[in-house]
């Protein structure tokens, strides 16, 4: 099964995670993961925000949407 993760890796460390976790030990890290986000977007929201705007500008002005025919079909 491949995961499509958010930052759109597909490739470097594979993260493992025990197929014996209970509930509560699951709830706990995603809990944590929340707690993460949350302290680093609460300094850095605003830099983030620039970052992405900025990253996705380039990346859509850079590329060249050229349609060929046989691509409509």
């Amino acid at each position: 099964m491949k995961l499509h993760l958010p930052s759109g890796l597909q490739r470097g460390l594979a993260f493992l995670i025990q197929d014996d976790w209970t509930p509560a030990q699951a709830c706990a890290v995603v809990e944590l993961l929340d707690d993460l986000r949350e302290v680093i977007c609460s300094h850095y929201q605003l830099q983030i925000q620039q970052y992405l705007q900025d990253d996705r500008t380039e990346v859509t002005s850079s590329t060249d949407f050229t349609l060929d025919d046989e691509d409509l079909f």
